[in-house]
């Protein structure tokens, strides 16, 4: 198997205080945006769409708001987990013709090999399992991670000691976040090959991420230290310097520890304000287990900084609010207590962590924040009036366009991309129930096309998605 295997994007959203004026309509509509003035009988406020406008006669009066909070988002991206490039058997390619055709895979053909490998013989039991192989190719293809990974633990159990196979189920166990089933195969693989051998770089590259995922940061280190030396590489530089980074930071943390969560806290934090955390992320994650049908397989780090502290480790912007990059990274300086802005925050970086490891980090944006938004309790009802207002002016984001990182818009598209991302998963919950949404997740999750998902799933494109939410927020909101 030779195509690249993307690892977890995972997209980090918080939220950010902001001066903010609320234009009240008198059809009792509410608009909130970054800042309102008027000009002879019109209104102009300043939204993500860009200036906007309307007529005075519809405005019943503008609160003036220096308390308001506006989210923002950031985008972290995972790990860079692809499989090296392996020589394959000589007669790999035979075989996956023979496995592969008619755009499936002949389980007979399968079965037929499998019953000559059973004579014990050596050259029987290598076909078969280059048959496993190639299936797993395919079903990878198809987005299918859990059929591949069953195909090569059939390939494995024909040839225990084959590298392309065991890197390929490792980089699979990455894929879905289970770092530590990542580390058998990958050991494996280590006692077969020397360290003159290009694979013995890749193999430590691979281990250093399962042992990041899996919280061991010197561990992580170590390995990755291990691939530095024996050829030098710009992502593994890069993982080690961002590891080494933690690593100092952390070194007088204090810890704590849940089922689910694995906590660092800086000495001046409050102890009880730690362990009240950890058990509201303890309620939210048996909530969001309930509500996601999916389970994390590994504990979930979470690392509380002061201010200083989180803007030195993270290099985000000044206006993050937190951040998720596997790990939660939180600053909490000055509290004592869970506020219930702290208690939305926690709630919405957690459910990054199910939304991105639930589609393998193939959600797209839209979809990451949509949903973190509806599960932190957020609803459209004071933004509505706001985005059909741009979409009146052709100034609305289409979904398209928000798929993909939006580190690089503009701050004002990113602040209505928000509100619109949680309007879309609104009126898809609100049209059906939840289940759509579980359901659009796991599609995305065997997917190649975002689009592609939302119209298996929600029997529409973009184009009437986007309507339909428009259509949900008026007759939702606008009276």
């Amino acid at each position: 198997m030779r195509s690249a295997i993307s690892q977890l994007i995972l997209i980090a959203a918080a939220v950010s205080p902001v001066c903010a004026d609320t234009i009240v309509l008198k059809n009792g509509g509410r608009i909130v945006a970054a800042s309102v003035s008027e000009d002879g009988d019109r209104v102009i406020y300043e939204t993500a769409a860009g200036e906007l406008s309307l007529p005075k006669s519809s405005v019943a009066k503008i609160e003036r708001d220096n308390l308001a909070y506006s989210p923002v988002t950031s985008v972290v991206v995972g790990p860079p987990v692809s499989a090296p490039e392996v020589e394959l058997g000589h007669d790999y390619e035979d075989v996956s013709r023979l496995t592969i055709h008619n755009d499936a895979v002949d389980f007979g053909y399968i079965a037929r090999l499998e019953s000559e490998a059973r004579t014990g013989l050596a050259g029987p039991s290598a076909k078969a399992a280059a048959a496993h192989s190639a299936a797993a190719e395919f079903m990878m293809s198809k987005g299918d991670a859990n059929g591949a990974m069953d195909h090569l633990r059939e390939a494995l159990a024909l040839t225990p000691d084959d590298i392309p196979a065991l890197l390929n189920l490792a980089i699979l166990y990455l894929h879905n976040s289970d770092y530590t089933q990542a580390l058998g195969p990958l050991e494996h693989a280590r006692r077969f090959t020397p360290n003159s051998s290009p694979l013995a770089a890749d193999i430590a590259k691979l281990m250093g991420w399962a042992y990041s995922g899996a919280n061991n940061l010197d561990r992580a280190i170590e390995e990755w230290k291990l691939s530095e030396k024996l050829r030098p590489d710009a992502e593994v530089e890069r993982a080690l310097v961002k590891a080494e980074r933690d690593k100092s930071e952390e070194e007088n943390y204090r810890e704590g520890e849940t089922a689910h969560f694995d906590l660092k806290y800086y000495g001046g934090a409050n102890p009880d304000l730690a362990a009240e955390i950890l058990r509201n992320l303890e309620e939210d994650f048996n909530d969001l287990e309930s509500q996601l049908s999916y389970s994390p397989p590994q504990q979930i780090a979470v690392i509380l900084y002061t201010k200083q502290a989180f803007a030195d480790i993270t290099r985000a912007p000044g206006w993050v609010g937190a951040l998720n990059d596997g790990r939660l990274r939180i600053p909490v300086q000055g509290l004592t207590s869970v506020t219930p802005e702290l208690a939305r925050v926690l709630k919405h970086e957690l459910t990054h962590s199910f939304v991105g490891q639930k589609t393998h980090g193939r959600a797209p944006t839209w979809l990451q924040e949509g949903i973190a938004q509806w599960m932190e309790g957020k609803r459209s009802s004071s933004t509505a009036p706001g985005i059909l207002e741009a979409a009146s002016q052709s100034a609305l984001p289409n979904l398209r366009s928000l798929e993909g990182s939006w580190m690089g818009l503009p701050a004002n598209t990113v602040s209505i991309a928000y509100p619109w991302s949680l309007a879309v998963i609104e009126s898809v919950i609100q049209s059906g129930d939840l289940s759509d949404v579980d359901r659009l997740m796991d599609r995305i999750g065997a997917s190649t096309s975002d689009e592609g998902a939302v119209r298996e799933v929600l029997r529409t494109d973009y184009g009437g998605l986007e309507q339909q939410s428009l259509e949900y927020l008026h007759h939702e909101y606008i009276h």
